[in-house]
């Protein structure tokens, strides 16, 4: 038909081509899709064969992009899936994969529920004893120690059960978690009120630097990381001249 009364039935010309006067539209429904015919490529739709949607995204507001595999490329990927699941299948020595991987998960779930207790537990154990190592140092109490641990949660959970227990009192925890060298420093509320003390601020002037790396957190409770720990000692001693 003339391109003119294509326009008029709203055809949409989607592929940026320059059109003559006369034009081939393609109506998929009036009401859903009337366009101009970029070019065929086949003879009917069942020449294309397999049709698999992999991606369906957004463009623009109202336009949507739909990727597919087709043909050749469609029976390929069919195939790897179908070799996946095989796979899969005899890993899990089942032949429902989807429900073994689904009672893995809920299995995973709760052995770190469980993990994440024993680790609780275990970091309320390491509080008591540290609170028996701490020493009076110039009105304050004050303990540096190097903790054995595997997170740096558990740091954190640790001075979390100090808390409510100690007064008066600056930490500094350091332990080594996945090749690094991790440092906090707690330092009690009333501390911070009548030494004016930071916790961040310590980490990032003090301990960063010592241990060429970075870090930061709350007036209470900051942690860094880094590389090197030969200065960490240098470091501790620098926090805990603090209360000179």
């Amino acid at each position: 038909m003339p391109k003119d009364e294509a326009m008029q039935l709203g055809a949409m010309a989607l592929f940026g081509e320059k059109y003559g006067d006369t034009v081939r539209v393609v109506t998929i429904d009036p009401n859903y899709s009337v366009e101009l015919c970029g070019g065929t490529h086949v003879g009917n739709t069942g020449m294309i064969g397999a049709f698999i949607i992999q991606t369906e995204t957004a463009v623009a507001a109202g336009v949507r992009r739909v990727e597919a595999l087709t043909g050749a490329q469609a029976l390929h990927y069919l195939a790897d899936k179908v070799q996946q699941h095989k796979h899969l299948s005899e890993l899990l020595k089942t032949k429902d994969p989807l429900k073994s991987i689904e009672k893995l998960l809920e299995d995973k779930n709760q052995l770190e529920k469980k993990l994440a207790a024993l680790e609780q537990k275990e970091c309320a154990q390491i509080a008591l004893q540290l609170l028996s190592e701490i020493q009076n140092y110039k009105d304050i109490q004050f303990l540096a120690k190097t903790i054995d641990v595997d997170s740096v949660n558990a740091l954190r959970n640790i001075a979390t059960a100090l808390k409510s227990k100690i007064k008066n009192t600056m930490l500094v925890l350091n332990a080594l978690v996945d090749s690094k060298i991790q440092v906090l420093v707690f330092i009690s509320e009333d501390l911070v009120q009548s030494k004016n003390w930071d916790a961040s601020k310590i980490i990032k002037e003090i301990v960063a630097p010592a241990i060429q790396g970075g870090g930061g957190g709350q007036k209470t409770m900051a942690l860094a990381a880094g590389t090197q720990s030969d200065n960490l000692n240098t470091a501790i001693e620098k926090i805990k001249a603090l209360a000179d």
